[in-house]
């Protein structure tokens, strides 16, 4: 989900004028309203004095730990393609119990963490 001080009518011309002409159909997920910023101020992202919440994401596995966050400017872009890379990372992580090295994508190798790993990481993964 997104979440903004902006309010639902915002969000709704958003996903309509300009969402929708980047992604087909808009965005798949629900955008909400944060009007006191009650949310941001939760995950440290809220600025009180300009009454707007930094624009940041997280992720969030199915028991509720955080596992990754990025915090950044408006004036420095995100990058929707390493946020997907990252959730697959991590759902792969989940599954498995194998960990990614940098970069890792989908069907690309993976490592078996242990004893048996400790000083020969480099004979399985060659960046």
């Amino acid at each position: 989900m997104a979440v903004s001080t902006d309010s639902r009518f915002v969000h709704k011309i958003w996903q309509e004028q300009e969402l929708s002409r980047m992604v087909e159909g808009g965005v798949p997920f629900p955008m909400l309203s944060d009007a006191g910023g009650k949310i941001g101020a939760a995950y440290g992202v809220y600025d009180e004095d300009a009454g707007v919440d930094i624009r940041g994401r997280f992720i969030i596995d199915p028991d509720f730990v955080i596992r990754a966050m990025e915090v950044l400017t408006p004036e420095v872009g995100r990058n929707p393609d390493e946020l997907i890379r990252q959730i697959k990372a991590f759902q792969h992580v989940r599954a498995t119990g194998e960990v990614t090295p940098s970069g890792w994508r989908p069907g690309q190798v993976t490592l078996k963490p242990g004893p048996a790993l400790v000083g020969r990481v480099w004979e399985v993964w060659k960046p």
